[in-house]
């Protein structure tokens, strides 16, 4: 096969905050069809609310209601909605200024066009039928023909029953991966069970895996070296928070392996032996996996260890 490797690739975690007493009145507000705002020492109400004042940073606490109605101040139209965004449809994204704050709130706009969207229209939220303490509780905004209601934000507690103290937000990255030439020629020699660097033409360090250029000198590197399979561990580090869905009992170790031959040691999990026996200086050797991706593990070869003056300009 020729040209490189290309494959999708998926980068995805939840991310778990807790909430101060501003941000989870807010939250909790928004479950309960509320919009609260923040008053700041210079009587501007802020929508969403912070928790410091973005001109003094003194601490904010005052919290009032603004109405679930406001007035577009700038838009983009999405002619193609994302996963995970709004609205299925085309819709506009836009800045919304609601009556009686002083700062706009970033939402969805649901228009049919981008002809029906312009600065200054009147908008007002659409409420998700099922609330449950998120930014997602307010479904989108829809056109609304109405002047803004005299008066302006009113005081309120923020004291909701049973209120939102923590929110998990899911983190998703899609993306298509091309590893280039010295990086492909790397994996697919890892399909055959043998492992390959390139060596620089100044300094003659193999690296692997190869870069394409020796992080040492910057110059292109194009000579195939094959390495190990055996190596050393040079560093490693002990695991004792399992991570999710992954199959491996904690505590396990990872570890950074000079492979005989290379000049930059790659980092791989250490399996085969206690975690409380692995050691710089040992010996050891892959266990490959019929995936045809890299070696599932290394694990001990038996040897003695190795010397410290034979790694240690690999730590």
């Amino acid at each position: 096969m020729t040209g490189p490797l290309s494959a999708p690739l998926v980068v995805e975690f939840p991310f778990t905050r807790s909430l101060g007493p501003v941000q989870s009145a807010f939250l909790t507000g928004l479950r309960e069809r509320t919009v609260l705002g923040v008053r700041t020492t210079d009587g501007r109400i802020l929508v969403p609310p912070v928790e410091y004042d973005p001109v003094t940073a003194g601490e904010l606490g005052d919290l009032a209601e603004v109405a679930p109605t406001g007035t577009v101040t700038t838009w983009a139209w999405n002619p193609a909605p994302r996963r995970g965004q709004p609205l299925t449809t085309p819709f506009a994204w836009v800045l919304v200024r609601l009556d009686g704050a002083d700062t706009a709130l970033l939402h969805a706009l649901d228009a049919p066009g981008p002809g029906a969207v312009r600065t200054g229209i009147r908008v007002r939220i659409r409420w998700a039928a099922e609330r449950t303490g998120a930014i997602t509780d307010i479904a989108c905004f829809e056109p609304y023909d109405s002047t803004p209601p005299e008066g302006g934000a009113r005081d309120h507690g923020g004291v909701f029953p049973d209120p939102v103290t923590g929110i998990v937000t899911p983190a998703r990255l899609d993306y298509t991966y091309t590893p280039g030439r010295a990086q492909t020629a790397h994996l697919r020699a890892l399909a055959g069970r043998r492992t390959v660097g390139e060596r620089c033409p100044d300094c003659r360090k193999v690296c692997v895996p190869p870069r394409g250029a020796c992080p040492t000198c910057g110059v292109a590197t194009a000579e195939q070296v094959e390495v190990g399979p055996r190596g050393t561990v040079t560093t490693y580090c002990v695991v004792n928070i399992k991570a999710r869905g992954l199959d491996i009992e904690v505590p396990y170790v990872y570890a950074h392996i000079a492979l005989d031959g290379a000049d930059l040691a790659l980092h791989a999990r250490i399996g085969g032996i206690p975690w409380d026996r692995v050691r710089m200086g040992l010996r050891v050797e892959p266990v490959w996996t019929d995936t045809g991706r890299p070696p599932d593990h290394y694990r001990p070869t038996g040897e003695p260890d190795a010397e410290y003056d034979t790694y240690k300009e690999l730590l």
